[in-house]
């Protein structure tokens, strides 16, 4: 007979944390709410975040490719047992916005990109603080052959990292058992998002079934946007989208989930990316309390303020 695996070991096997760690200015800007403002004299962000959360996703890698120093340097400014996911380049993913941005002619993501990726999270994966490597499809990626073939090849061209897939148009959910044999195929997890749902949006349940092909990844991987609908596709700036906090109420199923997917025997990774005004960070951290977990670091008084349901 199995012997139950104890509530606090189910608790340590999910992260929670945010999509990126700096947001500098802006009316969305951390600083004042989750970091002090003004900033006493050394004052590091990062260290700062890693007081209050084990997990962060690293979004700078989806605009620029990420280097070793750099890599390297967040190591030395993390505790061990910290974990960061990195976004893939959007060279591989969004050749649109790579070519609207000034990137090459010639898009066709090749060797020689693959290979720079790899060498500039080398330093995580050495130190054994990667999380997984997370690629995000935009909602023009559809499913057809072409895609799976060339989802095949990404994901094969990245094997030795753990990955997720991010999928948003309901085509792939019109195809969901060939899209998660696909990616079972391939030892990647795909991601559930929570976003404002439109008649393209993928389709997916928050309290679907745990149980996975045989062969699926030992890990899950969940994203939160927020639910602005009325900012999604037309705001002022684009930091307009991501400002929505969620309740409690609205959190209660991704905990729920969470604890299902660790019960199961997955490692879990939970991010918020609905980071207005540090938004993220309080929906994570009451998150963190849902599934179990004692709240990290200490909070000022201006987060206490704004966001009191945290602590309630």
């Amino acid at each position: 007979m199995a012997i139950p695996e104890p509530h606090h070991a189910r608790a340590a096997a999910i992260r929670i944390g945010t999509s990126g760690w700096s947001y500098p200015s802006g009316r969305g800007t951390w600083n004042g709410v989750f970091y002090p403002a003004p900033r006493p004299r050394g004052f590091d962000e990062l260290a700062f975040y890693a007081d209050h959360f084990d997990t962060v996703e690293v979004n700078s890698t989806f605009y620029r490719m990420p280097e070793a120093p750099q890599t390297a340097r967040w190591v030395e400014r993390t505790p061990d047992g910290f974990r960061f996911s990195v976004k893939l380049f959007q060279k591989f993913t969004h050749p649109d916005m790579y070519l609207a941005r000034g990137g090459a002619s010639d898009w066709d993501p090749s060797r020689v990109d693959i290979d720079l990726f790899r060498a500039g999270i080398e330093p995580l994966a050495a130190a054994d603080r990667l999380g997984m490597v997370m690629v995000q499809f935009p909602p023009s990626f559809h499913h057809g052959l072409e895609a799976l073939d060339y989802l095949e090849w990404l994901l094969a061209s990245f094997a030795p990292f753990p990955t997720a897939v991010e999928l948003r148009h309901r085509s792939w959910s019109d195809h969901a058992a060939e899209t998660q044999a696909r990616l079972v195929d391939q030892g990647a997890a795909w991601v559930l998002i929570d976003e404002p749902k439109f008649s393209s949006s993928i389709v997916q349940a928050i309290g679907g079934p745990t149980t996975l092909p045989r062969g699926a990844p030992p890990f899950a991987y969940l994203r939160l946007h927020g639910r602005n609908a009325a900012n999604w596709w037309e705001h002022a700036v684009a930091d307009d989208r991501y400002n929505y906090l969620y309740s409690a109420e609205e959190l209660q199923p991704f905990a729920e989930r969470a604890k299902a997917e660790a019960a199961a025997g997955r490692k879990v990774f939970l991010y918020l990316n609905n980071h207005f005004s540090a938004k993220a960070v309080a929906n994570a951290a009451i998150l963190q309390r849902q599934v179990g977990q004692a709240l990290r670091g200490e909070y000022s008084l201006a987060f206490r303020l704004a966001y009191d349901e945290v602590f309630s």
